[in-house]
């Protein structure tokens, strides 16, 4: 076999999955931080995958091998035009359009054709060497996702950590040209074998529902891929790390199922398959459990893996012979694309809670019912039907969980909200809001107590502290991130509380379900749009206070933590003002990185935290406070609940073009 051949094929499968974190960190910022970015990208790419292969199965059954290598090579050389490669600021959104559309239309205008370009040339490549006198394993289909999982760790390792967006670009539009000559030269060699060989035989055929097991078990795994990374995203942040683990071991299970397949013991995969998912099932059955990042992760990349690699097993149990390549590719990558589409794009317009997760699991328990059904093992067939059930239930559990005593359930682009009510009136009847698993605010109901401040804004907080004690009124607050709009509980005649709120069925419900704005005595006003974009517009004059309300324990919009935002706060604050950030996180200590942030800033940051008070419904918190107002660095009641923020002498300053997980993750309490 030439070597340019593999080469090629390694390469195109490389640039594919180093373009699709890339890509995606650079328009993150843009909506928001929001963790269906990420799925919603997930969702171009397995359409694209589709169209490549859909593009290689009609060339290679319309078209001569002369005339399929023309047309690539066109195709490629029309492709470049699109270096460097990844799409401008003219595609950030504004506030009314539909974040959804927007990505789709974006990534489709700059990476459309170099995209379905690379995703085509694999099984065109296969193809052409099949055609010719070699013989095309399926070990080269277990090649291409090696490179796919090589590009993932390149970037996690070696590329975001130390290249900025730009350099990315760069580099990868440089490699781009480089397989770009790699494929020439695989047409030229394509055409010269055409003419040397012997017709193809004819395909031995298949059975006739051997396609649908192709689709249904493509599409679960893509299911599974889409909804456990959703789940760790919406809990923990959206960044490339927890975009690109999940991913890599989607990849690995291929690399594995088509490299090492007589590592497959069928009855065995099945009983661990059995197994994983009633864990999975058993860590999402209550949505109000909050379990460490350290049991969480590790819980579902294992089920993922465990999972991926019984549906990709089963594929190549199920594999055609050579002569059905490009066709079995082409319905492989539609059972992807239906998946991501199904959880990206429909789940998010038809839930109203995030119910993916245990709707994937009863699907994948179902086809492993049908797949055990037809062997006739009445043992295994009885622990899938155990198994399912337990998924139902486990869907069942869901629903009730997000439906019990809640007045409002929404889902948008940007999570899933749910206002609960507490089911008994009086003195102690409470409203919460929750995103998520998250609760972002609640409410006395009572007459007397509702307008007292709550949750993580007690007035021991560090934000009840300055706005109380600190700055007499008339002052000037923003926020970003409504929530409730807990905050304004604060607000006193003469004060402005501007709140910045990127997700419109907050701000619809913070004014129709709380009573925090509508009752405030300051003057409220709400910026929609993302906080960073809004405020690089603002005109409006500085403020005493700028709260930065939008890392409490759920994905964290990163962009906002990072030296340019930073800069771009203190050109809205005035000279003795004060930047509250509150970085309560189950996960994270954000405590040291706003620290270093505020450094470079040329300010000094203190720690506030306060106890929980269940009867006033306080909960702990933790703000940092950010100034050089000596009234605020020497308050007493700062002082009192202040800690000192620990050194983090290996933690890099944030930028928008860097940021690392890793270095900013809790230790588990053991």
């Amino acid at each position: 076999m030439p070597k340019h051949f593999p080469a090629a094929i390694f390469l195109s499968a490389f640039l594919l999955f180093a373009l699709e974190p890339l890509v995606a960190k650079r328009i993150l910022p843009w909506f928001g931080g929001s963790a269906a970015v990420w799925s919603t990208c997930l969702v171009f790419y397995q359409t694209m995958l589709l169209l490549g292969y859909l593009y290689a199965r009609l060339t290679t059954r319309w078209l001569r091998s002369g005339r399929q290598s023309a047309l690539h090579l066109g195709l490629l050389l029309v492709s470049l035009t699109f270096l460097p490669i990844g799409p401008t600021a003219r595609w950030r959104p504004s506030p009314t359009q539909d974040p959804f559309w927007m990505i789709l239309a974006a990534l489709t205008a700059a990476i459309g054709l170099p995209f379905l370009i690379a995703s085509g040339t694999s099984p065109l490549l296969q193809d052409w060497l099949a055609r010719g006198r070699y013989r095309t394993p399926y070990r080269l289909f277990a090649l291409s996702n090696f490179a796919s999982l090589v590009a993932l760790l390149a970037y996690t390792l070696l590329i975001e950590p130390f290249l900025n967006i730009r350099a990315q670009s760069l580099g990868w539009s440089a490699l781009y040209v480089v397989f770009a000559g790699l494929c020439g030269l695989a047409a030229w060699r394509s055409r010269c074998d055409a003419a040397a060989t012997e017709p193809r035989p004819r395909g031995s055929g298949f059975a006739p529902s051997r396609p649908t097991f192709w689709f249904s078990l493509s599409a679960c795994g893509s299911m599974l891929l889409l909804s456990i990374t959703n789940h760790l995203d919406e809990n923990i942040a959206a960044v490339p790390l927890l975009w690109i683990l999940p991913l890599a071991i989607y990849l690995l299970s291929f690399v594995i199922a088509f490299g090492w397949h007589k590592a497959y013991g069928r009855g065995l995969w099945l009983r661990c398959l059995a197994f994983v998912l009633g864990v999975m099932g058993y860590a999402a059955y209550n949505i109000d459990a909050v379990l460490a990042f350290q049991i969480v992760v590790p819980l579902f990349l294992i089920g993922l893996f465990v999972a991926c690699l019984f549906c990709n097993f089963e594929l190549n149990r199920l594999r055609p012979d050579s002569s059905q390549l490009t066709m079995f590719y082409l319905v492989v990558a539609a059972g992807g694309a239906a998946g991501a589409i199904f959880v990206g794009l429909i789940a998010p317009h038809i839930f109203s809670g995030i119910y993916e997760l245990p709707v994937t699991l009863i699907l994948t328990a179902a086809l492993a019912l049908l797949l055990v059904w037809r062997e006739g093992d009445w043992a295994l067939r009885l622990l899938w039907v155990a198994v399912a059930a337990c998924m139902v239930v486990v869907l069942a559990k869901n629903v009730q969980g997000y439906r019990q005593n809640a007045l409002s359930l929404r889902r948008s682009f940007y999570g899933s909200l749910r206002v609960v009510q507490s089911p008994h009136a009086g003195p102690d009847e409470t409203r919460s809001l929750f995103h998520g698993t998250i609760e972002h605010g609640a409410e006395f109901l009572w007459p007397d107590r509702r307008n007292h401040p709550t949750t993580y804004y007690g007035p021991d907080s560090g934000i009840g502290i300055v706005l109380r004690e600190c700055f007499s009124s008339p002052k000037r607050v923003g926020i970003v991130g409504l929530g409730a709009g807990t905050i304004a509980a604060y607000g006193k005649p003469g004060d402005t509380f501007r709140f910045y709120e990127i997700n419109p069925q907050v701000i619809e419900i913070a004014r129709n379900l709380f009573f925090y704005l509508r009752e405030s005595r300051a003057n409220i006003q709400i910026v929609p749009g993302d906080a960073r974009v809004s405020l690089e517009a603002d005109s409006s004059p500085p403020f005493d206070v700028l709260a930065l309300d939008a890392f409490s324990g759920d994905a964290i919009p990163v962009h906002l933590l990072t030296k340019q935002a930073i800069a771009l706060y203190k050109k809205h604050l005035k000279a003795n003002g004060v930047l509250a950030f509150h970085v309560s996180n189950d996960y994270l200590d954000l405590a040291p990185l706003v620290s270093k942030l505020a450094n470079v800033a040329g300010y000094q940051s203190v720690a506030v935290r306060n106890h929980q008070d269940r009867d006033e419904l306080i909960l702990p918190s933790e703000w940092v406070l950010v100034t050089n107002n000596p009234d605020v660095l020497e308050n007493a009641t700062v002082k009192i609940h202040s800690e000192p923020i620990p050194p983090h002498p290996r933690l890099r300053v944030w930028t928008d073009d860097y940021n690392n997980l890793l270095e900013v993750l809790k230790m588990p309490n053991l």
